[in-house]
């Protein structure tokens, strides 16, 4: 790896571990019902999803599960919910990996924000520990619109690791329109860095894209796993309400999941601003008929209902940032 302070270059293992390669098309996506978070069925349902999607790592791959512990809201619809985390980690301990789950909330510290949505109950026994993403390492950005190079930081603990196991809860987003497991996968950049980057970016949901993306393929290899047993939609990604939508999904590329998702939901490219770069940069997954379903498919869920925000553009308030930072302080020192 780069020497702190330098720019990333592509990610390389730095344990002798297989990983699987990314699949060529059609690239699984495997969807199944799961009515509600019943500890049996639930395990059942993660590990039918992860088996059809062919997200097997090998003994001893050092997997990071990174949940969305956003914050500890009401309801707790703002993070996954803890049965899907301890499902994946199960699973992922039964192959013999190596877990940690990992994340770095925007206000607190990702082991108080576990405690608070009962993460931490639910992993006790499991032997996994849950890390704050930090220990940045710069990432070098180039934007297209206009012409300009930036910066950011990536966590070591996520660029570290033999593969990432996404795990987001479908939401309805105020600046994307919805979100899942690629917009999940922008927590590794640590604390108020990602608040800097969606009011700096959140203006144009074009470039704050362009943004995620590159973050993405700074990673090293990623699978997801979505927790859609109930969604959140009318706001999001904090306030948003409940929406049962009875739904595990998973694939070996996180783009194609999320290209499944969005389609359930009745997006087009041109609706979603992630969705429309990962298709103009080709990433694998961007295109529908790219994708397989060996279990169910999106058209075999019924999410007529569910009601998307407003999209908010975000502009660059230095004070709402320095509040971020002391609501964010304050999480952390509370018990």
């Amino acid at each position: 790896m780069p020497a702190p302070g330098t720019p990333l270059s592509p990610h390389e293992p730095t344990a002798p571990i297989p990983v699987a390669p990314i699949p060529v098309a059609p690239i699984p996506v495997a969807l199944t019902r799961c009515a509600d978070y019943a500890p049996a069925p639930l395990q059942d349902a993660v590990r039918e999803v992860l088996q059809a999607a062919r997200v097997a790592p090998a003994p001893g791959t050092r997997v990071l599960v990174k949940p969305n512990l956003l914050a500890a809201t009401p309801g707790g619809l703002a993070c996954t919910h803890p049965a899907v985390v301890r499902a994946a980690c199960v699973h992922l301990l039964d192959l013999g990996c190596r877990v940690t789950v990992g994340d770095s909330p925007a206000f607190g510290s990702a082991n108080a924000v576990a405690r608070r949505i009962g993460l931490t109950d639910a992993l006790r026994g499991l032997g996994v520990d849950v890390v704050d993403l930090g220990a940045p390492r710069r990432l070098a950005l180039r934007f297209d619109t206009p012409p300009e190079t930036a910066s950011i930081g990536v966590s070591r603990h996520a660029l570290d690791a033999d593969m990432i196991l996404s795990v987001p809860r479908l939401k309805a987003h105020c600046q994307m329109r919805a979100t899942a497991s690629v917009k999940n996968l922008f927590g590794v950049v640590p604390g108020t860095r990602k608040a800097v980057a969606h009011t700096r970016h959140g203006d144009s949901p074009d470039r704050f894209a362009a943004l995620i993306v590159q973050v993405l393929d700074a990673l090293p290899p990623c699978a997801a796993l979505a927790d859609g047993v109930v969604a959140m939609h009318r706001h999001g990604p904090r306030q948003g309400g409940p929406f049962p939508l009875g739904l595990v999904g998973a694939s070996a590329v996180p783009a194609a999941l999320d290209t499944a998702l969005y389609a359930l939901l009745g997006l087009a490219p041109a609706d979603v601003p992630l969705w429309r770069e990962l298709a103009r940069r080709g990433a694998p997954g961007a295109r529908p008929e790219d994708l397989a379903f060996p279990l169910l498919a999106p058209g075999d869920f019924d999410a007529s209902a569910f009601v998307f925000p407003e999209t908010i553009p975000v502009s660059f308030k230095p004070l709402a940032l320095l509040r971020t930072a002391l609501q964010r302080a304050w999480h952390r020192l509370r018990p």
